[in-house]
C-alpha cells in the first residue's frame, strides 16, 4: 500500500509541476508589468527594430499646426528626427514607458474598460512616449509647433487575442497554488517510500521527461504566434522579436528542469546502488 501511494503521488507530482510551471513563467514574465518590462527592454536596443518603430513613431506626429508655407520642408525634419531619436539619452527611458502603457493597455480588466481604452488585440502598442519625445526633439530644433497626442497605438495580433490576455490573467497565478500542491505531493511520496531513492529517480526522470515536452510545446506556441500576419511591419517585427525572447528565456527554465532532473537521478542511482551493496553486506 506505501509503495502504492509513494508512487501515484510522485506521478500526482510530476502532473502538477506540467502545468505550474508554464504557469508561474507566464505570470512572473508576461501578465506581470514589471516582468513583461524587463523581458521585452532588450528589444529596444536591437538596431534595426530601434530604427522601424522610431520612423513608425515620428510618422504619427500631427504636423497639421504647421504653417502651410513649411509643409514642404516637415517631411525631411521627421525623417532626420526619425534617425536621431534612438540616440537620444531620453530614449531608453521612452521606450521603457511605452512596454508599461502597452501592458497595461493589453492586460487591461475588462471591468476597468471604459469605452475604448482597453485594446481589441492581446497586445498593443503604445508608442505615445517615443512621439512625444520626437515631437520634443522637432520642437526644439525647428520652433514648430506640434502637440503630441496622448495616445498613439499599434495592434499587434488578432482580435480574438483578447481573450487569451484574459485567461492568462485570471489563471496564470494559480500557477503558484499547482507549484506548491507538486511539492506536497512529492513529499508525500518521500514519506511513504519503502525506498526513497525510487522517488528521487521518479522526480529525475519526471523532470528530464517535462523539460522535453516543455521545449516541444514551446517550439509550437512560437511558431503558432508568429503564423499570423497583423499587416503592420512594425507590429511583426516587434511580435516576432518578443516571441523570440520569451522562447529564450522559457528555455533557461527548462534546461535548468533538465539538469535538477538529470542530477536528482544520477542521485537516485547512487543511493540506490549504495542501498544494495549495504544490503549484500550485512547478510
Amino acid at each position: 500500500m506505501r509503495s502504492f501511494v509513494s508512487a501515484a503521488a510522485t506521478v500526482l507530482a510530476v502532473l502538477l509541476a506540467a502545468v505550474a510551471v508554464p504557469a508561474v513563467w507566464l505570470d512572473r514574465n508576461i501578465v506581470q508589468e514589471q516582468g513583461f518590462v524587463e523581458l521585452a527592454a532588450p528589444l529596444g536596443r536591437d538596431p534595426g527594430f530601434q530604427q522601424q518603430l522610431a520612423a513608425a513613431a515620428v510618422a504619427t506626429i500631427d504636423t497639421s499646426a504647421v504653417p502651410g508655407v513649411l509643409s514642404d520642408l516637415i517631411q525631411p525634419v521627421l525623417e532626420d528626427a526619425a534617425s536621431a531619436l534612438t540616440a537620444l539619452p531620453e530614449y531608453p527611458d521612452a521606450w521603457e514607458e511605452t512596454l508599461r502603457r502597452s501592458h497595461r493597455l493589453s492586460f487591461a480588466s475588462p471591468a476597468a474598460d471604459d469605452g475604448g481604452s482597453a485594446p481589441a488585440s492581446s497586445l498593443t502598442l503604445d508608442v505615445a512616449p517615443l512621439v512625444s519625445l520626437g515631437a520634443g526633439e522637432i520642437a526644439r530644433t525647428t520652433g514648430l509647433p506640434l502637440d503630441p497626442p496622448d495616445q498613439t497605438l499599434i495592434n499587434v495580433g488578432q482580435p480574438e487575442h483578447r481573450e487569451w490576455t484574459e485567461r492568462l490573467t485570471t489563471y496564470a497565478p494559480a500557477g503558484y497554488l499547482l507549484a506548491g500542491g507538486s511539492a506536497i505531493a512529492l513529499l508525500l511520496a518521500l514519506v511513504a517510500a519503502n525506498r526513497r531513492w525510487t522517488v528521487v529517480a521518479g522526480a529525475g526522470a519526471g523532470a528530464l521527461l517535462l523539460a522535453a515536452a516543455w521545449t516541444l510545446a514551446s517550439g509550437i506556441a512560437s511558431a503558432a504566434a508568429v503564423s499570423a500576419d497583423s499587416g503592420n511591419e512594425v507590429a511583426n517585427m516587434f511580435r516576432d522579436e518578443l516571441v523570440a525572447a520569451a522562447a529564450a528565456d522559457f528555455r533557461a527554465w527548462t534546461m535548468a528542469a533538465a539538469a535538477g532532473g538529470g542530477a536528482l537521478l544520477l542521485l537516485a542511482l547512487v543511493a540506490g546502488f549504495a542501498t544494495r551493496r549495504r544490503g549484500r553486506a550485512s547478510r
